[in-house]
């Protein structure tokens, strides 16, 4: 269930994200088979996962997000480092500049939006039913066009859940912030995975869940 738009990065992020595809150089094609709303594609790449003997879990996210659950395991492993240091009146001021941009989600609010933010400024911004197609998107962008996530700072709609973690780890982004709130496994996951997670971005009020040490004062 997808709005449409972008059916390539939603693919191709959806792959990244499940550690199925991790090198780009390997890609041989990408296809939008639209009579039959597939999208194929082609890598040279060996998969580390096998699909087909992979239990499939369903979350919680809007139009039912899916993740395997030998991505769980992968997540445990890894911890995230990152230079980058956040002031307060920078989140503030990002969150004002998101808020204040056109959308779906502002025009109906039945929508999620996933944004990639410098410190200074928003990036890129893709938006769809699921906050899970969502950040997919915005990963197949950032894996096609060799973008790099480490000074980077993810902002999005809908709720801080476990999903939207093993996404952000996975896409190596040191930062993720929403207006919205949070699961308990998500915090959980943030902490092992050295995520700095923020909830409840409102006005000028936020709470900082996992990783504070790269919120600073000055």
């Amino acid at each position: 269930m997808t709005v449409g738009d972008y059916p390539n990065y939603l693919a191709v992020g959806y792959l990244v994200n499940q550690n199925i595809i991790k090198d780009l150089n390997k890609l041989e094609k990408i296809e939008v088979v639209e009579d039959i709303n597939t999208v194929i594609v082609r890598s040279k790449e060996e998969t580390v996962i096998d699909v087909s003997n992979n239990r499939k879990i369903k979350t919680s996210g809007c139009a039912n997000g899916t993740i395997f659950d030998s991505i769980i395991d992968h997540i445990e492993e890894v911890k995230l480092e990152s230079t980058l240091k956040l002031r307060a009146d920078e989140i503030f001021n990002l969150y004002k500049i998101i808020n204040l941009t056109p959308s779906l989600y502002l025009k109906s609010g039945a929508i999620h939006g996933c944004v990639l933010c410098s410190r200074e400024k928003p990036l890129v911004f893709f938006e769809d039913v699921g906050r899970h197609n969502a950040i997919d998107k915005l990963a197949g962008y950032m894996f096609l066009n060799k973008i790099t996530s480490r000074d980077k700072v993810l902002y999005t709609t809908g709720r801080l859940t476990s999903e939207m973690v093993i996404k952000s780890v996975m896409m190596e982004l040191p930062i993720i912030a929403s207006r919205s709130g949070y699961t308990a496994w998500a915090v959980e996951l943030a902490k092992k995975s050295n995520l700095t997670m923020i909830g409840r971005l409102r006005g000028r009020k936020f709470t900082v869940l996992s990783g504070n040490e790269r919120l600073v004062s000055k």
